[in-house]
């Protein structure tokens, strides 16, 4: 199975998280090719970030997590590979061929991963994960009349290759404003932001290829991407999962959600 898929644990409600970078796996066809140094801990994986969101089926929220790698193929990307941004940060590609920090992941080095190879992965590995969420999405939507996808990401505080200054706590991404309604929008911030946590609005990131594909707010169906700093629920290292931290964090979570919930219900 390319991805795992959590139900309600009670009455459900018309919210779907998605998790599509915490996948750490790779299909055995594949793992040979890559240089065995950067298996044991892929560090552009959104560490734990399913975890941090575990306590969502238990207030009727859905979850669907990926399985693999974002090295596999990134679902969060253009499936023809359109840029996300264009003010000359890098960004990975739909299936990398190097690491944010630029390295190479494969063994041969190759600059690029074949249109033959890329067409395979997408087929294999990145559309039954949207295809699942295009089914969940419906199924919501015949039932609710609307429907709420909130697609969740980390990432480290600093990552030069993309911005030189630290990133802020959380950043709530809606595509200025396009991919979800205004009132959704105005709650979820307004909950993140009376927490103790830096928040930004669309900067740097607004959302990704989940976000500006599913969000279409005209047709009751709502989308915001939420990325957040891992040291707000890691150690100081960002690699291990700080348990005090992820509990003040799944606090503010849990709170927004219950807002969400009234609003959509």
């Amino acid at each position: 199975m390319v991805y795992n898929f959590a139900p309600p644990q009670t009455t459900a409600v018309p919210i779907l998280i998605s998790v599509p970078h915490c996948g750490t796996t790779f299909p055995d066809e594949l793992t040979d090719q890559y240089d065995p140094s950067f298996l044991p801990f892929p560090d552009d994986t959104d560490w734990f970030v399913d975890r941090l969101y575990d306590f969502a089926p238990a207030m009727g929220i859905a979850m669907i997590t990926a399985q693999y790698c974002r090295w596999v193929i990134d679902l969060n990307r253009d499936p023809e590979s359109k840029a996300l941004y264009s003010d000359g940060r890098i960004i990975t590609g739909l299936c990398p061929s190097t690491t944010f920090l630029g390295e190479k992941l494969y063994r041969d080095k190759r600059g690029e991963v074949s249109a033959g190879e890329i067409k395979r992965r997408l087929t294999l590995y990145y559309l039954p994960y949207h295809q699942r969420i295009q089914e969940e999405l419906q199924d919501m939507k015949s039932k609710f009349g609307k429907v709420l996808l909130w697609d969740s990401h980390s990432i480290r505080q600093v990552v030069h290759t993309i911005q030189r200054e630290r990133f802020p706590d959380l950043i709530l991404g809606d595509v200025d404003g396009t991919s979800a309604s205004p009132g959704l929008i105005e709650i979820a911030l307004r909950n993140l932001e009376t927490s103790s946590y830096r928040v930004n609005h669309n900067h740097p990131f607004k959302g990704g290829a989940i976000t500006r594909h599913f969000g279409q707010p005209a047709g009751n169906q709502h989308a915001l991407q939420l990325e957040m700093t891992k040291i707000n629920y890691m150690d100081d290292t960002e690699t291990q999962y700080h348990e005090e931290r992820a509990g003040m964090m799944q606090r503010v979570l849990q709170k927004t959600f219950e807002k969400l919930i009234e609003q959509l219900c």
